[in-house]
């Protein structure tokens, strides 16, 4: 299956966390903060002329604010469905 985002959303896929430093070192759970925006890679995107607008395409990687879009779980990938007005940058190299 395969999703296709309407009018001004993008599909994204969330990038998890380290939970090892490069020295070995395990991160606990309750050592992470909850409160930083989440990053994601873009692998669909809407026909909104916003999104055009914004520059965003899929392959970037963009960061959202925690508490925006929707979580939904296909053949067992899960991705964020979001509205262009809540990424809040997209990272270039």
């Amino acid at each position: 299956m395969q999703i296709k985002p309407l009018s001004k959303y993008l599909v994204l896929k969330n990038v998890e966390p380290e939970v090892k430093t490069k020295s070995g070192l395990f991160i606990p759970e309750t050592a992470k903060d909850d409160k930083m925006p989440n990053m994601a890679e873009v692998v669909a995107v809407g026909t909104s002329k916003k999104i055009a607008k914004r520059g965003v395409k899929v392959g970037d990687w963009v960061i959202y604010s925690k508490y925006a879009g929707t979580e939904v779980d296909v053949d067992g990938t899960k991705y964020m469905l979001v509205a262009i007005n809540e990424v809040l940058a997209k990272l270039e190299k």
